[in-house]
């Protein structure tokens, strides 16, 4: 038996496809896989076939016409094709969050491209598709082009190359919002965004419930950065700090914690600052932080960082209000204190 890869329309009518499909089953055509993609001219039929070795291309588009389909492409196909579309870009995706540079090469393996081109931003490029061409926007700015003479392009599969760039970006841009922090004492931190996959490290930290770790590490409307330290001689990354900005409306709530071992060194500053910025470009009018009357450290850091009037008072706790982006907000605009 040989592996063959068939893509055929048909009318998207009741009983057309089993129409086609009984007319290759005649002819000891073992389906393997198939995928309805819908389009404007017909439903178009992407299957995956194990034909007789003796069956040649030409009776397996005699067996497409006779089954009533057309604009049949016809192609011999690898072992590898045995995973469905959707599981192969799935496969592609996690390889671009190891790797976003291979994007092109993802591309190519997705749509079995014969070229994918970049142009950059500026270019008069319009986003879309036809019969051979498809024009993709990367979010950081430019287009790709690929090219592919044959079967026509789908809408399906545009969707799916579009959202395999997004992947790609936003790895991309995750990757350069990292930075590294060098301390005093030559120690070096790695400061990023956190995720979900550093619930481990965090619960040293916290010793929270997983539930509202979850929470914390990927915020509904905010952002959380952790500060990292990968130990020489192990290799373990270990979290040694966490800043969270959480959003309502057009205000922020803030919070940092420091493991022991690293205080006073300048973390907290740092994780702060990269807060306020990332609240300025979300536009928002001031950051609140809730800090312990006791915490004299992070009350003058504060005001270092720019907190304007006084702080309130709720037991134990201040809330102090940091304006983002020059503005100081009048009076009667401080955020009440949250319990």
């Amino acid at each position: 038996m040989a592996l063959w890869r068939i893509r055929a329309t048909v009318d998207d009518r009741p009983g057309y496809l089993s129409v086609l499909t009984a007319s290759l089953a005649l002819r000891s055509v073992n389906i393997l896989a198939v995928q309805v993609h819908t389009t404007e001219e017909g439903a178009v039929d992407d299957f995956l076939v194990d034909a007789p070795d003796t069956m040649s291309e030409q009776e397996l588009h005699a067996a497409i016409t006779r089954g009533r389909g057309r604009d049949a492409f016809v192609t011999r196909a690898e072992a590898q094709g045995l995973a469905d579309q959707p599981t192969r870009a799935l496969a592609l995706a996690g390889r671009l969050v190891h790797d976003p540079e291979a994007l092109g090469e993802a591309l190519v393996a997705l749509l079995d491209a014969a070229e994918v081109r970049w142009r950059p931003a500026g270019s008069v490029v319009l986003h879309g598709y036809d019969e051979q061409h498809m024009t993709l926007i990367d979010p950081a700015g430019g287009t790709y082009e690929v090219l592919r003479p044959a079967p026509a392009f789908t809408p399906a599969e545009y969707a799916r190359a579009q959202a395999l760039v997004e992947v790609s970006s936003s790895v991309l841009r995750r990757s350069a919002e990292q930075t590294t922090l060098l301390l005093p004492d030559g120690a070096e931190l790695l400061v990023r965004e956190a995720t979900a996959e550093d619930l481990e490290g965090v619960r040293r930290l916290h010793g929270w419930s997983d539930g509202r770790l979850r929470r914390l590490l990927e915020p509904a409307n905010g952002l959380t950065l952790l500060a990292t330290h990968t130990d020489p001689a192990t290799g373990e990354e270990r979290v040694v700090a966490t800043a969270t900005v959480r959003t309502e409306g057009d205000l922020g709530e803030v919070a940092v914690l420091v493991g022991a071992a690293w205080q006073r060194r300048g973390i907290g500053t740092t994780l702060l600052r990269r807060l306020i910025a990332w609240a300025a470009r979300a536009d928002l009018e001031a950051v609140v932080a809730h800090v312990g009357a006791e915490n004299v450290a992070m009350l003058r850091t504060l005001r270092r960082l720019g907190a304007a009037g006084p702080a309130h008072r709720d037991g134990a706790m201040l809330s102090v209000t940091l304006p983002v982006g020059g503005r100081r907000p009048a009076p009667d605009e401080t955020p009440a204190t949250s319990g």
